[in-house]
């Protein structure tokens, strides 16, 4: 989607040490979920720190900023948070906006 202006939304996620995996799968639960329920979703990721296996970002894009609201304030959102933070020592939520993309050509690859 690459559209200047282009709203996101960016969590910063530390986990307690051995919770990783189960903090993955409910994440990659709750993606599934968020996709086939929730309109306006483009593509959520999930990165985790390769120095910090504990810290995690996940972020998607979105259609716009209604349909992020109507998705914080499902009472599903609520539920997957409350049940994540059992895994996590912090968690910090954001809206962002695209403001600048480098642009990608194939041909100049070569």
């Amino acid at each position: 989607m690459n559209n200047l202006n282009q709203p996101y939304t960016l969590g910063i996620w530390t986990v307690k040490a051995g919770n990783e995996q189960s903090f993955i799968e409910e994440w990659k639960n709750f993606a599934v979920w968020t996709s086939k329920n929730q309109r306006g979703i483009g593509h959520g990721y999930l990165l985790q720190d390769a120095a910090n296996p504990q810290r995690f970002i996940s972020f998607g894009d979105w259609e716009n900023l209604d349909v992020i609201k109507e998705w914080r304030e499902r009472p599903e959102f609520k539920t997957f948070v409350d049940k994540v933070k059992l895994f996590c020592e912090d968690f910090h939520p954001h809206t962002m906006k695209l403001v600048a993309a480098s642009e990608t050509d194939d041909s100049k690859k070569k």
